[in-house]
């Protein structure tokens, strides 16, 4: 039986990249064609696709004589590891891939398909922004798609895949999802080095402008970002797998063949007994998850505090930590923001958050006050104090003055704190309260040795994390070895959770 022309016609469009041109636009960059990322996305057969025969309908500047398949963008919907997925990928052979009214059409109702029906949407970005042969069609669609991830933010997960170049208003709309995965060969930017040269005079190269290891080190746009398309598409794929279909769905829960009740003797020495030494919170982390399995979101920007997902028992939680590694732990201002829009993110879709304590402080001086610590690193407070799922918190060193009060302590609102027997739990760093509270009986000693007994006073009564709990500022103190027993059974204990907040519109947190 002859297939139907109409049938026929549809084939043509989706095998509409020529061979010649695959190679040029896509191979010899070491890229994958539109159809192939989303082979390598979805579970295999599972895409359907939607609005295949969608076309511009403009005249002008010769766009009667233009054929763009598709209008530029492959839309539909399939599943990443057995669970529905809608998705889009726009096509850089297709007049650039450029943002057309048609094109943001497409988008903007699969966007919708994906609200309603309650999954998260997934974007292949790869545009030269603006289609300005359609003049003012596509800038209304760019205020529907921006409107769109705004409202639906919270509602399902959005996340935003960026291979090759994402270019001018087409840079907005990842920078409103939840996560953006890259190559490390990839460049986003508001207007392109040209374009920057023209207005500015600058010269300047695509990486230094907007390369992916910028994003990544300097701006913080990127959470995840791979050498190779083959491994940024498996890192969705991954990331997927810990988050749940929507705000209203369970928080997945895989089989565990990790012993819930296993010890980790390394924890009982990984960290040093002297409070000023570094070490690295990763062997913590990894020690504790479920096979050691962390997945790490903006590894390389405001490395002083380590966010991402992982596993315990099979759940999916979110871990916040501090890395003493780096900058001592110390809560700056990048670090603040990073905190709180994870914090955020999980609260949003009932992911437990699970945080590891070691921090002397919010850091101080000249240049944190200029640049706003005040409302900057008060999001993080705002974060914690503003979310109703489980959050367990493990006192595992340092925990001083405010970076004690904003990494998850019962003050702010976390269910169950937990602290390592060698915690430090002060309003200020230990050596300066003794140093202001013993000022006149230390100007008075006759020896060191003697001041030196009014310190070791002072921290034995009231840093050792024995005097919180008999405040009932910590709930218990636990063996290191015992951490991941100890959080899978509190965990159990808070899966039902129901936090009254009160009535409201919503909060304004301090951006």
């Amino acid at each position: 039986m002859d297939e139907h022309p109409l049938l026929q016609q549809k084939q043509t469009l989706i095998n509409s990249t020529s061979p010649e041109v695959a190679q040029k636009l896509f191979y010899d960059k070491d890229m994958f064609t539109p159809r192939e990322r989303l082979d390598k996305l979805l579970d295999a057969g599972s895409f359907a696709e939607l609005d295949v025969f969608a076309r511009h309908q403009y005249s002008d500047f010769g766009m009667d004589r233009r054929e763009i398949p598709a209008d530029g963008v492959i839309t539909g919907f399939g599943e990443i590891s057995g669970r529905k997925v809608c998705v889009y990928a726009q096509d850089f052979a297709a007049l650039g891939g450029t943002y057309g009214e048609m094109h943001g059409k497409k988008i903007c109702a699969l966007m919708d398909l994906a609200a309603e029906a309650q999954v998260p949407i997934i974007g292949i970005c790869h545009s030269g922004g603006l289609r300005l042969h359609e003049t003012l069609g596509p800038e209304g669609m760019f205020g529907h798609l921006f409107r769109r991830n705004t409202l639906y933010s919270g509602v399902v997960p959005q996340i935003s895949i960026i291979l090759g170049i994402v270019a001018g208003g087409q840079a907005y709309s990842p920078g409103l999802t939840d996560f953006i995965l890259t190559t490390k060969s990839s460049c986003t930017y508001i207007a392109g080095p040209a374009f920057v040269q023209a207005q500015t005079g600058q010269a300047i190269s695509d990486e230094e402008l907007g390369g992916a290891p910028m994003h990544s080190r300097v701006s913080g746009l990127v959470d995840i970002m791979e050498e190779s398309e083959e491994e940024i598409l498996a890192q969705a794929r991954r990331l997927l797998d810990f988050l749940p279909q929507s705000w209203q769905s369970p928080t997945p829960k895989l089989d565990c063949t990790d012993d819930p009740e296993r010890a980790e003797a390394s924890l009982d020495k990984v960290a040093p007994q002297m409070s000023f030494m570094p070490f690295d919170m990763h062997k913590v982390i990894n020690a504790v998850v479920d096979q050691g399995d962390f997945l790490e979101t903006k590894p390389l920007y405001a490395a002083n505090m380590i966010t991402g997902f992982a596993r315990l028992n099979g759940r999916s939680v979110g871990i916040m930590a501090n890395q003493p590694k780096v900058l001592g732990g110390v809560i700056d201002i990048k670090a603040a923001e990073k905190g709180a829009r994870f914090v955020r993110f999980c609260d949003a879709f009932n992911i437990p958050v699970i945080t590891f304590q070691d921090s002397p402080a919010y850091l101080i001086g000249r240049e944190m006050e200029r640049g706003g610590m005040i409302y900057r690193g008060a999001k993080l407070l705002h974060a914690y104090a503003e979310a109703t799922v489980p959050v367990i918190t493990v006192i595992v060193r340092k925990a001083y003055a405010g970076s004690y009060i904003a990494m998850g302590s019962q003050y702010i609102g976390a269910d169950l704190v937990y602290a390592w027997p060698g915690a430090e739990i002060s309003s200020v760093a230990p050596k300066t309260a003794a140093s202001v509270i013993f000022r006149k009986e230390i100007a008075q000693a006759k020896d060191p040795a003697e001041a030196q007994e009014l310190l070791d006073y002072y921290y034995q009564n009231y840093v050792n994390p024995i005097r919180a709990a008999s405040l009932r500022h910590i709930n218990d103190i636990i063996r290191p070895s015992d951490t991941r027993p100890t959080l899978i059974k509190a965990l159990e204990l808070l899966v039902n959770k129901k936090k009254l907040v009160p009535a409201k519109k919503h909060g304004n947190i301090p951006l």
